[in-house]
């Protein structure tokens, strides 16, 4: 089921959003996937991992967002996918968004113009946090209103760690931004999402956009809200 929802991009409401996430990167056969975070987006890459027909030797992967912390640490993204996903898949190359500098503002420089001078982005992955936010872009952030790069440094008081993220021009890039969202936690965001409040993720935009929502999140694209 497809529904168009503010501001743009469509909309599938799936049992599972792993197995559909995971079939549809195996349809699209991206050259450059950059990564997310988060328990869904974990079930997304162990899904991802167990799906045969993906070219990964051919496949560079990214990241669109991550803490200031140690790789090793639970905290990581780069750790999660790393366990679940890209040690067991071996892709072509791995750029590391912790591992591009010694402190935050340097990471985010380098991989700037590392993501700069990339000839696009085929797919990027998000997710949607219950205050709304996606990936690291949260809602009163000074990164939401960047139009001049593609990777900042950012936090505050309300989230532990400081943050690396895509801006929301990096994530224009992509020739598909998928958002997965899963779970009745998120229901509230989701809806904030469909009445056209001015949370983060109604920003994103992208080549194509999709929404990949789970039936436990509600129904409110379905019936319109």
């Amino acid at each position: 089921m497809s529904k168009q929802i503010p501001p743009v991009g469509e909309v599938e409401v799936v049992d599972d959003v792993a197995a559909a996430f995971a079939a549809l990167v195996a349809e699209e056969a991206p050259a450059t996937v950059a990564l997310s975070g988060g328990g869904t987006a974990r079930r997304c890459y162990e899904a991802l991992a167990a799906t045969p027909g993906i070219d990964w030797p051919s496949v560079t992967v990214l990241f669109g967002d991550e803490r200031w912390v140690p790789v090793a640490s639970e905290d990581s993204n780069e750790g999660m996918a790393r366990q679940v996903l890209l040690d067991l898949v071996d892709p072509a190359e791995m750029r590391s968004l912790r591992g591009a500098g010694d402190t935050p503002e340097e990471a985010a420089a380098a991989y700037d113009t590392e993501v700069a001078a990339l000839p696009g982005l085929d797919l990027v992955h998000l997710g949607l946090g219950d205050d709304g936010h996606t990936a690291s872009l949260f809602p009163g952030s000074p990164a939401l209103e960047i139009e001049d790069r593609l990777v900042v440094a950012t936090g505050d008081d309300a989230h532990p760690h400081r943050r690396l993220t895509f801006t929301f021009p990096a994530i224009a890039r992509a020739r598909l931004a998928v958002v997965t969202v899963s779970g009745s936690g998120k229901a509230d965001a989701w809806l904030s999402l469909c009445r056209g409040e001015n949370i983060p993720a109604a920003r994103i935009d992208a080549g194509r956009l999709l929404w990949l929502v789970d039936t436990a999140v509600g129904a409110g694209p379905r019936s319109g809200s």
